[in-house]
């Protein structure tokens, strides 16, 4: 041995949800181990996913990742819906659920996410909190695996794949829907594209090849990795690419799509004077509003919100700090909690903010941040209220209507609320549907549109009456 201190085995009772074969770390001598805790709400989990795909690509005659989700609300306990989690982001590395934080606890961990690196003698080699260790990760990959050829103990097996796929449908974890009076466009997350439907769910335009990457062209020639939020200002949409790091812009008249913020690599730069939109690295835009030819960006992994013109290609921070919290205040004093959608109201725009498990509002006059509705990091649950005293679970969605009815997603509690933003008062819908993970919202041509990820669908919701029809986008 190398003097480092052995890895334990996994629990046998630990729970896997994409493989019916649990691994056990023995098999992985003669190959390098990387273990990763994460939980699927968080935003710099997410963001982490990729960095771990190029990593098994790189090294797939070296190298078994295993991911173990460790659950922050008490709908992530169930094994079913860390499965759709680890579907929605095309995980192919075996996955368990930590229900009860036991190995969570065992191995000393306290934040997510936390990577721990271990040798070809099952040794632990290193441990890595947080973001943005790539570089590190993937030297220290490299040494161990030649150290363990230099002492031929090196396997060069690949490691297997887990999968258990979704059913196949003609959507795959949509994540937001857009109305217009006339139209629908959903964010095809999973499939990397953005559809444009009739109100019947007839595909009248496909925008994305539906491979993910970022690149610029016409209709079903450009490239988007897991678009979320849209916004249409006359004939352009406008969409946070989220897995790209950037929001594009598609001229709905000839199908030409473009970037005006991002260059497509995760960052957390901020705007600079003189600096264009589209050269500054950002991190995982995810909600859209606009005003005029002004564009709101909810940017959920740096925990801001940004004012853009796309049209004089300026950039500039509406509200805070950067840091994660719940502070109410002057605009970069306050702090927000992977803030996820917008929704403008006259004055002022809401946030729906998810980590923070509460609705805030910006005074667009003075940037002002206040809480309307929740509020608390750690503070969440599933009752009406006012102000503080309503809960809510990772609220990812909230829109508005023409009489200034207020809509919210509260995702990790399955239902849609409606808010009074003068009382904050916030009321589940009495619904007659049973929605599954709902997060994007739409309000218009008197209705309430859902994309109601988990179960792959688009629901209108009539307004007047409550009732509910599921749309068959593409059937």
């Amino acid at each position: 041995m190398n003097g480092r201190r052995a890895a334990a085995e996994f629990p046998a009772d630990l729970a896997w949800v994409n493989t019916c074969e649990p691994p056990c770390l023995a098999d992985s001598r003669g190959r390098v181990a990387l273990i990763h805790f994460w939980s699927y709400d968080s935003v710099h989990c997410i963001n982490q996913l990729p960095m771990l795909r190029q990593l098994e690509n790189k090294y797939h005659d070296g190298l078994s990742v295993f991911g173990v989700h460790v659950p922050k609300y008490p709908a992530q306990r169930d094994g079913a819906a860390v499965l759709k989690a680890v579907n929605r982001h095309h995980v192919r590395h075996p996955v368990a659920n930590d229900a009860d934080w036991a190995l969570w606890q065992a191995l000393g961990i306290d934040a997510w996410p936390t990577l721990l690196l271990f040798d070809c003698e099952g040794a632990l080699a290193g441990r890595y909190v947080g973001e943005g260790w790539q570089a590190e990760i993937d030297a220290a990959i490299g040494a161990l695996l030649d150290d363990a050829a230099a002492r031929d103990l090196r396997q060069f097996d690949p490691a297997p794949v887990a999968f258990r796929p979704e059913p196949r449908m003609p959507l795959r974890f949509p994540s937001h829907v857009l109305a217009t009076p006339d139209r629908l466009y959903v964010s095809d997350s999973a499939q990397n594209r953005i559809l444009e439907c009739t109100h019947d769910g007839r595909i009248l335009r496909q925008f994305g090849s539906g491979n993910p990457g970022h690149w610029d062209g016409r209709l079903a020639e450009s490239g988007f990795r897991h678009p979320q939020s849209m916004v249409r200002v006359d004939d352009v949409l406008y969409v946070a690419d989220t897995g790209n790091h950037c929001v594009r812009r598609i001229r709905l008249d000839s199908g030409a799509t473009d970037t005006v913020l991002g260059n497509g690599s995760v960052g957390r730069q901020r705007p600079q004077v003189g600096c264009r939109p589209d050269a500054i690295g950002i991190s995982a835009p995810s909600g859209l509003a606009a005003a005029g030819e002004r564009l709101y960006v909810a940017l959920a992994g740096q925990h801001q919100v940004w004012r853009l013109d796309p049209v004089r290609d300026r950039v500039d921070l509406l509200a805070g700090s950067g840091l994660a919290g719940g502070g109410d205040g002057p605009a970069f004093d306050a702090s927000f909690a992977q803030p996820s959608a917008l929704a403008l109201l006259p004055g002022r725009l809401l946030v729906a903010d998810a980590a923070g498990n509460a609705i805030r509002q910006v005074r667009l006059a003075d940037g002002m941040v206040g809480t309307v509705a929740g509020g608390g990091a750690y503070r969440w649950g599933c009752s009406d209220g006012r102000g503080e005293a309503a809960r809510l679970a990772h609220p990812l969605g909230i829109a508005s209507d023409a009489q200034g009815n207020v809509y919210v997603a509260d995702t990790l509690n399955d239902r849609v609320c409606l808010l009074d933003v003068a009382t904050g008062m916030l009321a589940t819908l009495q619904l007659d549907y049973r929605f599954r993970e709902p997060h994007g919202l739409s309000a218009a041509a008197g209705a309430l549109w859902v994309a109601d990820r988990n179960a792959h669908s688009v629901v209108r919701v009539d307004i007047a009456s409550g009732a509910c029809r599921r749309i068959g986008i593409g059937e």
